[in-house]
């Protein structure tokens, strides 16, 4: 019995430690720079910097299918399917726009330009460059799913009604940790302002 408690613990802090490792590895990368410009008890508001990204459009609302087809896409691209077999470095997070049909983005490393990035393989990847922003975010942990997304959405709709302020209506999601990480996850349903926020 206490081989086995100390084997069940060596695997437990075995997989504690991989997870530390992966979440410090992988949220040590280029990321969507934004100023908080005020936290609220439950949200952020926050504006972003202008950036480039690269996108695909889906034919689904579903998130996890969404999600699945966007990813694979996506991440085909930046590991190497463009026409000169580059390898573009991951950022975070990745966003997928709430609406019938989803559009998923990935930032593009600021050392790319729309210019010199490398043509993908798949003709519907696009690359789009989105202005400053004024945008109010709320957190939740876990995995997401439409059902969380959908109870997010709505309590960061009631609460900027609460607070008076205008929205476009524009919501999406981002999701800051690959699928190895089972620990320490981070999502957000994110909506653009009308208005700038001083």
């Amino acid at each position: 019995m206490k081989i086995l408690l100390v084997l069940l613990s060596g695997v437990v802090l075995t997989f504690l430690v991989s997870q530390i490792y992966l979440y410090r590895s992988s949220h040590n990368i280029e990321d969507y720079k934004y100023e908080v410009i005020k936290a609220y008890a439950d949200f952020e508001v926050r504006k972003y910097e202008a950036s480039l990204f690269t996108s695909i459009e889906l034919d689904t609302d579903d998130y996890k299918q969404a999600s699945s087809k966007g990813f694979s896409a996506l991440g085909g691209y930046i590991f190497g399917k463009n026409e000169d077999k580059e390898q573009i470095s991951m950022t975070s997070p990745v966003a997928m726009s709430l609406e019938e049909e989803s559009t998923m983005m990935f930032l593009v490393p600021k050392k790319y330009t729309k210019e010199n990035l490398p043509k993908p393989q798949n003709p519907n990847i696009e690359f789009i460059e989105l202005p400053e922003k004024m945008i109010a975010a709320i957190r939740f942990g876990g995995w997401a799913s439409n059902e969380k997304i959908a109870f997010y959405r709505l309590s960061l709709e009631e609460l900027l009604e609460k607070n008076g302020i205008k929205h476009t209506g524009r919501f999406s999601v981002l999701g800051y940790n690959p699928p190895y990480e089972f620990l320490f996850r981070r999502n957000e349903v994110i909506v653009e302002l009308e208005t700038i926020l001083k």
